[in-house]
């Protein structure tokens, strides 16, 4: 019914899951991650999708934050007064979905995210977890299971769905978009679905049967964004919840992952550079986890297995980028891995999916995404090279052998699905209507020189029929950490840019993890200023080859990318005429020295540690937006902040804007009249979460900012956005 999606990798960087320090994602203290998820979404023509996570990938191996395509909220029945029971509920629902159906359909539509186990589909409708027969799936005759108002929390959604093997049992973790807190629910399958148990600050979690049949539910539980413990819990006759480890470094986190074969569940204990896994038998759950390799400093794995063999993605050995290993499962430590398979330099690796005779890795080389289906019998390697204007893989959780389904997508191109068949070895694209924006745009990649004679990758899209690109305006997107890539997904509001007439330009700079993982070691650190360096080269190198100018550019960023937004608006204001940030980390130094935050002692190694460090300490503050600030002509700001955002606090954002603001006016002052002072705003939104994708307020708010700073007419750009976004 509807096909699934997950998003990029970036576990590797990531090994923390965050989209930067504050990235969403991200991160860090400071950060989101974001990235990963499983759903099974239909797509009729093109539709925008709302993610659930199904089984996840070893793509996921870092902490999940999640976030949503697209919010449904709009669509959510009105919260009773008095609680009813499920079946009067269900007339609620049943105006939901007719309000769907009615709604004027333009090129895109919201639908639920589902999960298919077995012969069942389960996903959420309206506020109540549901399954139906598969073949039924498209039907209205389903059987509800759970009523999520029941947990009292503001619109919640389900976030992740893990059925039981012989489906006595399904969990699902539920949260709101105002919280990154999740409730973890476990529902009894009977004839009289009811909710068995629930779990409070759950992070990951999986599903094991022992010897006995009885399922075992393991989940890790997290505390102020830090997930150190793992526990197992059983249910029915014979209940039981137990702390099964605890990891003591306080740098570390941990995240479950069950092998696609489910013979194994992985507990992967990691931080940014280092990782350990411990394999449970999924078989004897209860029988002590296996250590595959003691963390070393600096070395990052992860597992899957086949066919009694444990397949590793490591950076181990020379050179330090990620290549696949071997080794037989009952003979796991580092000496007995065997090199299998190498990437090419420059060469970034996606996700890794095992399949009966094959293994497929989705890649970046050289910024273009390529496909490598490994032939486990023979060892034969077939490398598929993909269309130009793809930016981004979105996977799909398939249990089919014989083929290897997943999409592609770029920021203003929805996802295309793509098949590939293992008899006939070959990449079968889907048929039928051609988007539009294919012959109406144009995808660029180039290079700038930095500083150091480096080379960094730039993507550009533009209309084809423009005419003077030098005078049309151009937003910049930059991130620049943890070695995550910038974030290419498709945004509705990017394609209603170009289609008014944008340039859009990502800027691939140092610290990311485009170009593998020496490309983030080159920007991390005491070298977190080659990324400030790759991005004034970008910027100079758009304008010198004719794309846009210093009046018409504009940069956007999100959490850990404040940083270097922030710096350059200090170092080279010129440049630009105006910013967006959401969710910035702008007072690095600050917040480096406070070990009391979340998050921080996860950062280290990423921005350094300036309480015992000089160096670091002097070298972060030689680049900290909010230490670094200075009288001088500054361009326009909008900033998004959330109230309660425990990954980029609140605190840094305010007094960065209120320090710029008092130096904006003291130089204004200082210049006389006649001078146009910059307009420094901050939007602060209600919630506790790290940046809120699908936020209609955000996205109109960001939009109407630069259209006025850049004195450009907004009327066509929102009558363009409400085909997208249902006001």
């Amino acid at each position: 019914m509807r096909q699934k999606s997950k998003l990029f990798f970036q576990a590797l960087k990531y090994s923390i899951p965050h989209l930067g320090k504050c990235m969403q994602k991200q991160h860090l203290n400071h950060c989101n991650f974001a990235d990963h998820y499983y759903n099974k979404i239909k797509l009729k023509k093109y539709h925008l999708t709302k993610c659930l996570q199904n089984k996840p990938r070893i793509s996921e191996l870092a902490r999940n934050i999640p976030s949503r395509s697209f919010s449904c909220k709009d669509f959510l029945p009105i919260k009773q007064e008095d609680e009813k029971p499920l079946s009067e509920n269900m007339d609620a629902f049943e105006k939901v979905r007719a309000k769907l159906e009615t709604q004027p359909q333009e090129e895109y539509e919201i639908i639920n995210a589902e999960i298919k186990h077995g012969g069942f589909v389960y996903y959420q409708e309206g506020c109540c977890l549901v399954r139906s027969k598969d073949e039924e799936a498209d039907n209205d005759n389903y059987e509800v299971l759970f009523n999520l108002e029941e947990l009292k929390l503001e619109q919640p959604f389900i976030d992740c769905i893990r059925v039981a093997p012989d489906e006595k049992y399904v969990a699902a973790k539920i949260r709101t978009e105002d919280s990154e807190a999740s409730t973890c629910v476990v529902v009894k399958l009977s004839d009289q679905p009811v909710m068995e148990a629930s779990f409070p600050n759950v992070s990951s979690f999986e599903w094991v049967k022992d010897e006995e049949d009885e399922d075992v539910l393991f989940y890790t539980f997290q505390r102020n964004l830090r997930c150190h413990d793992v526990y197992r819990a059983t249910f029915g006759d014979n209940k039981r919840n137990e702390r099964f480890y605890t990891e003591k470094d306080p740098s570390f986190f941990v995240f479950l992952y069950l092998t696609k074969d489910s013979r194994f569940l992985t507990m992967n204990i990691m931080n940014k550079t280092t990782s350990e896994v411990w394999l449970i038998d999924g078989l004897s759950p209860w029988d002590p986890p296996v250590l595959i390799q003691k963390r070393i400093h600096g070395v990052l794995y992860y597992v899957e297995h086949r066919d009694d063999e444990l397949y590793i993605l490591t950076n181990v050995g020379e050179p330090t980028e990620f290549k696949l290993m071997r080794t037989a499962a009952d003979t796991p430590a580092i000496m007995n891995w065997d090199l299998f398979f190498t990437m090419k330099r420059n060469t970034k690796v996606v996700d890794l999916d095992m399949f009966k005779d094959h293994c497929v890795l989705f890649l970046k080389h050289s910024n273009l995404l390529y496909v490598n289906v490994i032939g486990l019998a023979d060892d034969s390697v077939r490398s598929l090279k993909l269309p130009p204007w793809a930016c981004g893989f979105i996977m799909d959780t398939n249990s089919d052998p014989k083929n290897c389904p997943f999409q592609l997508c770029s920021p203003i191109r929805p996802p295309k699905y793509y098949t590939y068949k293992f008899a006939e070895g070959k990449l079968y694209e889907e048929t039928g209507h051609e988007d539009p924006i294919t012959k109406a745009s144009r995808v660029l990649r180039i290079e700038a020189k930095s500083k150091d004679g480096r080379l960094v990758p730039m993507t550009i899209f533009h209309k084809t029929d423009s005419e003077d690109l030098q005078k049309k305006p151009l937003l910049v997107h930059v991130y620049g950490a943890y070695g995550m890539d910038l974030k290419m997904n498709f945004r509705p509001e990017r394609r209603v840019l170009v289609d008014d007439g944008w340039i859009l330009a990502y800027c691939h700079v140092r610290g990311g993890g485009e170009l593998g993982l020496q490309w983030h070691a080159d920007g991390r650190l005491t070298k977190k200023l080659n990324g400030l360096a790759d991005l004034e080269a970008c910027i100079e190198t758009l304008h010198g080859q004719g794309f846009s100018q210093p009046s018409l550019t504009t940069l956007t960023a999100f959490s850990a990318g404040g940083v270097l937004v922030g710096a350059l608006c200090n170092s080279n204001p010129e440049l630009l005429r105006a910013v967006t940030l959401e969710a910035p980390f702008l007072d690095v130094l600050n917040t480096m020295m406070d070990t009391t935050l979340p998050l921080t002692l996860e950062e280290l190694e990423e921005w350094g540690n300036p309480s015992s460090d000089e160096k670091h300490k002097n070298y972060i503050k030689s680049y900290c937006p909010y230490q670094n600030i200075k009288p001088q002509h500054y361009p326009s700001v909008h900033i998004t902040a959330y109230e309660n955002d425990e990954r980029v606090p609140l605190k840094g954002i305010v007094n960065y804007t209120e320090k710029l603001k008092e130096t904006v006016a003291e130089h204004a002052k200082d210049t006389g009249e006649g001078y146009q002072a910059p307009n420094i705003i901050l939007d602060i939104q209600p919630g506790g979460n790290h940046v809120i994708e699908d936020s209609h307020k955000k996205i109109t708010a960001q939009i109407k900012f630069l259209y006025e700073e850049l004195g450009l007419d907004s009327t066509s750009v929102f009558e363009n956005l409400k085909k997208y976004l249902k006001f």
